[in-house]
């Protein structure tokens, strides 16, 4: 199981209390699987992908990210975990305007010291689509362009939790979908565990399962296969 939230409780302070932003919520995230979040802003839906990133520690529960049990890492061990094991998708893809499309996923495998980087970042930018714009910098890409971009940057590492918060916001309802549905194909194709964070409801019928978080608690609800 690659990626799993056990009685994860967590709250921040609140004036003279604290408030609780995950309320024993425990999800369990099987490799190859796409899990939809979704929830009313505020809910808890932002706290628990922070948790799963392992960027914020909970008060109480655990979080084992590919067997790895995060409680017992120190903030550099977390921060290698990072690296090594989960993939992020923010929002915005945050390219750097410098880079070819190219160069933007090589920086990655730089980070983590990791050779061979040119042929795994062509090899992921055909998996996306891409392969001819290779040499494209940002402003010569479209938004959806982009955020394949961004996709493909957070596989580079071959991660085994992929974390996506938000990827269809900025994009139209036909580009939106045709990131989902590449989500998903890369999920399956790759075996990763993906979480994915999203407001947009049109899109759920391509996750086999979807999860709500309101008031920092869970319920779950699975879509049938073929809807």
């Amino acid at each position: 199981m690659s990626l799993v939230l056990d009685d994860v409780t967590l709250t921040y302070p609140d004036g003279d209390g604290r408030l609780t932003a995950l309320d024993s919520v425990s999800l369990i995230v099987p490799p190859g699987t796409l899990t939809a979040v979704v929830g009313p802003s505020g809910s808890g839906k932002s706290s628990l992908l922070a948790v799963a990133a392992t960027l914020v520690t909970p008060d109480r529960g655990r979080v084992v990210v590919a067997g790895t049990d995060t409680g017992a890492l120190n903030r550099a061990g977390k921060a290698a975990l990072r690296r090594e094991r989960i993939g992020m998708v923010f929002q915005q893809p945050n390219l750097l305007p410098s880079l070819t499309a190219a160069e933007q996923l090589r920086v990655m495998a730089h980070l983590s010291g990791r050779r061979a980087a040119g042929a795994r970042a062509l090899e992921l930018l055909d998996a996306v689509g891409l392969a001819d714009l290779a040499g494209r910098r940002p402003h010569q890409l479209s938004g959806g362009q982009r955020q394949r971009v961004n996709i493909a940057r957070a596989l580079m590492n071959d991660p085994d939790v992929l974390l996506v918060d938000e990827p269809t916001s900025a994009l139209d309802h036909e580009r939106g979908a045709a990131a989902m549905d590449l989500l998903l194909a890369l999920t399956r194709q790759r075996g990763t565990a993906t979480v994915l964070v999203t407001h947009d409801r049109a899109h759920l019928e391509r996750a086999g399962r979807t999860v709500t978080v309101r008031d920092g608690r869970l319920s779950e609800r699975t879509v049938p296969a073929g809807h």
